[in-house]
């Protein structure tokens, strides 16, 4: 695990770098380290701390069903070989999608 501070968000971010996929058990994991942080590193006035889990794949599902978000805890996974341009144009689309999805559902809740 890595540690950094945001200085725009006035919070530390601990980013989790995995070899696999993404397992349900690493959110756990993170959220042992956040709540550790946040108990122990976090000054006062700063906000509470976020946690990043890059991994080498994940299943949409899964990350939605354990409602990460609410956690502060964001799932991403990275390329561990060059896309072709084809794939890359179709990842894109399929994440301004999902961009966009998320937007609207946002707007549809109460303030």
């Amino acid at each position: 695990m890595s540690l950094f501070y945001h200085r725009h968000l006035r919070r530390l971010v601990a980013i989790d770098l995995k070899l696999d996929v993404f397992k349900p058990a690493d959110k756990g994991q993170m959220e042992l380290y956040l709540r550790w942080l946040d108990r122990y590193e976090r000054k006062e006035g700063e906000d509470s701390p976020l946690g990043l889990i890059l991994c080498a794949g994940k299943r949409q599902e899964t990350v939605e069903l354990l409602d990460l978000e609410k956690s502060g805890i964001r799932v991403s996974s990275y390329w561990t070989k060059l896309l072709s341009k084809k794939e890359l144009e179709r990842k894109l689309h399929e994440a301004v999608q999902m961009a966009r999805a998320q937007l609207a559902q946002r707007k549809q809740l109460p303030e």
